[in-house]
């Protein structure tokens, strides 16, 4: 099945302000309006993000390389005319659309939203529910059908319609009790510099992003960053290995850096920044040499998927400590165009009640879901008068789209009522074969 490209003909900058949130706003004597990334407001709108987020203030270096981090998106600021620094914004938020990965290998356009502050003078001003929910009745009036964000606090936007849909974990590893069991990769490991690891990493990111379900573009600034190119992240610390088999194609990539232990320099903490393989020997070959580095006792691996097969590659699965937690959340905007965006593994036909507070996806909807055992399907939903067979708000709707949660688990916690016959039904069509892991922050 053709993945969805349409993304493309989306340019969030040419997209209106929403009407309603600017209305809202100015009636608290508040001005929302855009930012241009070239223009005088962009300092003091990224300084106010970094504000927002509890960072040190950036340098000016660091502002001008921001641009390129943020050029694309839709930048958004509230002012305040009446505050000691009017040009500094008290409250900011950027979007972009990008491809969200589903399941099956499928693609949708996606609104991504991230640099959602609000400056502690001007908390409790309803400001983050006006930005936000303009941002959603934007995305639904441009035609998307799901929007999307990563988040620094968890109780925030379920409010808003969102729920997690994609799960992560983060491992610690005693390389001393975690031994190298795994098999032994073919083709060989590089380091390179920065630049080169730049580039691989993009490339290997795009050419492998379609089978993780959840995934989403990068973009150039990203991978700056991680690569150690952008100014003010420590990138002197940075280094690159390469994996690449034995026809000369480069599989693997790994972004890493080395902390030392000035007590004891043998017992150094190796940090993986990014790794990203195409293939098991690139999977095995990297991990290994993480693993296997000379004078280091401890492997920090943030933002690595629940599901990962390093755990069945090490002598002692106890000396790995790993926690998991939400990452990737998902908010449906549009129901039938986002039941027919992905692909589905079972056959279903059933009616699900659907509540939305800002009146987006409400309503029943009857799904036709087409997918067989060996053959997945497309899926239809169209609104229907007639009583659901289940209940559940959008927030639920998004966290099962994905496929990383089962609709027979919320249905145990209560947030899905209605027929078990019907919720089996669900989760045997959502199921995904792939694993839904979010690899980058946004």
């Amino acid at each position: 099945m053709a993945p969805f490209t349409a993304h493309s003909s989306y340019d969030a900058r040419t997209l209106p302000l929403d009407h309603a949130t600017a209305a809202l706003l100015a009636e608290s004597g508040f001005d929302y309006r855009g930012v241009d990334v070239a223009g005088p407001a962009f300092p003091p709108f990224i300084r106010a993000i970094a504000r927002g987020f509890l960072d040190e203030d950036p340098t000016d270096e660091q502002v001008e390389g921001s641009r390129e981090r943020v050029a694309g998106r839709r930048l958004t600021g509230v002012y305040d005319a009446r505050a000691a620094e009017p040009a500094t914004p008290v409250a900011t938020i950027d979007s972009w659309v990008t491809e969200l990965s589903l399941p099956h290998r499928r693609t949708v356009p996606m609104w991504a939203i991230s640099g959602v502050t609000v400056s502690p003078a001007r908390r409790r001003r309803g400001i983050a529910r006006a930005m936000v929910e303009g941002e959603l009745r934007a995305a639904a009036a441009a035609g998307l059908a799901l929007a999307g964000l990563t988040v620094s606090e968890a109780t925030i936007y379920g409010r808003f319609g969102f729920a997690p849909a994609v799960f992560s974990s983060d491992w610690t590893i005693d390389t001393r009790r975690a031994r190298w069991t795994g098999p032994t990769p073919g083709g060989r490991l590089d380091a390179v510099d920065r630049e080169r690891l730049r580039a691989e990493l993009e490339a290997l990111h795009d050419r492998t992003r379609a089978s993780h379900p959840g995934d989403i573009e990068g973009w150039a600034g990203l991978w700056r960053r991680i690569a150690g190119l952008a100014p003010g992240n420590d990138e002197r610390r940075m280094r690159g290995v390469l994996h690449t088999d034995d026809a000369g194609v480069v599989r693997g990539a790994l972004a890493y850096s080395i902390t030392p232990n000035d007590a004891d320099y043998g017992a150094s903490t190796l940090t993986v920044a990014h790794l990203v393989t195409d293939g098991d020997d690139a999977y095995r070959a990297l991990w290994r040499f993480a693993l296997e580095h000379d004078l280091v006792a401890t492997v920090a691996a943030p933002l690595r998927s629940i599901d990962e097969p390093l755990r069945w590659m090490i002598a002692d699965q106890r000396g790995a400590s790993v926690t998991t937690r939400e990452h990737g959340w998902v908010r449906v905007l549009d129901v039938p165009a986002a039941i027919a965006a992905r692909t589905y593994s079972a056959r279903a036909a059933l009616a699900i009640g659907v509540t939305d507070d800002l009146g987006l996806a409400h309503g029943v909807w009857h799904l036709e879901l087409d997918g067989e055992l060996d053959r997945e399907g497309n899926g239809t939903a169209e609104p229907i008068d007639a009583v659901p067979d289940l209940t559940m708000s959008v927030n639920e709707l998004g966290a099962i789209l994905v496929g990383g949660v089962r609709a027979g688990t919320l249905h145990r916690a209560g947030r899905i009522a209605g027929d078990p016959d019907a919720v089996t039904t669900l989760d045997r069509a959502f199921a995904s074969r792939d694993t839904p892991y979010l690899r980058i922050w946004y």
